[in-house]
């Protein structure tokens, strides 16, 4: 990759992080507002319109996409995503965004540790470090031995779980089956998940939400949209760094809309796992790059 596509790809990478940002601080009142199943089923069945319309334009179309030897392995990973963004959007109402996402920024280490058991993969001592520093970071977050400990804080670190998971199994897939394919199964299969669970908790919405409620698709779609660009001009390992500015941005919007404060150990724990996060992506790509010379 040429030095003008890197930089292209982390200019795409942080368009992404506001788009999806955006998204979340969307997804925070439409869920405060009415019953979170049915706003992310509504957002799942524009994300599977949108997954369809991608593939339908490459060469192959739908058959091509959907062509994959592992369909259980591709349904739980969509299964796995709709339960993590429920899980994450329910964070985002009790605990808020920027609390949510200072913790869910500790998936990329929860990956670190999943990629052995497992992927198989080979995990040195200097990314088990940073993963014992990432945590440590989020011990800093959560303060349990604190009169004010909330268990709520423990929502957004399962949602970070589940994500870290579906990232895992999405590596796996990847031995076999394209992005593409992945992508479509995660869109169609999503949506036909979400749709057997929410439909039954479907409730008025008032005109004006529903803006809100096409900003949150169109968010979405587009968000994906730039992500896709992105790894398809540079690198994934010299653009993924960059993703932790959904962090800046969500607690931007957390502060500067909802209200919500950004204690100091928040703000501490939050650097840490970030520092962390950023070395382990850093060790992993030098890996990486030393195998292939």
């Amino acid at each position: 990759m040429s030095p003008q596509s890197t930089r292209l790809g982390i200019f795409l990478m942080i368009s992404t992080t506001f788009v999806f940002a955006a998204q979340d601080g969307i997804s925070r009142h439409l869920a405060s507002e009415y019953n979170l199943l049915m706003v992310v089923m509504i957002r799942y069945w524009f994300l599977a319109a949108f997954v369809v319309t991608i593939a339908m334009r490459r060469a192959g179309g739908l058959r091509a996409a959907a062509a994959t030897r592992q369909p259980v392995l591709q349904s739980a990973r969509a299964i796995l995503l709709v339960a993590e963004i429920c899980v994450t959007v329910w964070s985002f109402v009790i605990v808020g965004l920027v609390a949510t996402h200072a913790i869910f920024a500790t998936y990329p280490l929860m990956i670190v540790a999943l990629s052995g058991p497992l992927l198989g993969e080979r995990t040195g001592w200097r990314r088990w470090l940073a993963v014992g520093v990432g945590f440590l970071g989020i011990l800093v977050i959560l303060q349990p031995g604190a009169p004010f400990f909330s268990p709520f804080v423990l929502i957004p670190l399962f949602a970070a779980f589940l994500f870290a998971l579906y990232g895992a199994l999405t590596r796996y897939a990847a031995r076999l089956d394209t992005s593409a394919t992945s992508f479509f199964w995660t869109g169609t299969v999503g949506a036909v998940a979400m749709t057997a669970v929410g439909v039954w908790f479907w409730e008025p919405m008032a005109p004006g939400d529903w803006g809100w409620m096409a900003a949150l698709c169109v968010t979405g779609a587009f968000g994906h949209w730039l992500l896709i660009r992105c790894y398809e001009v540079a690198e994934a390992s010299a653009v993924q760094p960059f993703a932790y500015f959904q962090l800046v941005f969500a607690t931007a919007i957390g502060i500067a809309i909802f209200g919500e404060a950004l204690p100091w150990n928040v703000a501490l724990g939050a650097i840490i796992v970030v520092t962390a996060g950023v070395f382990a992506l850093w060790r992993e790509h030098t890996v990486r790059k030393s195998e292939k010379d």
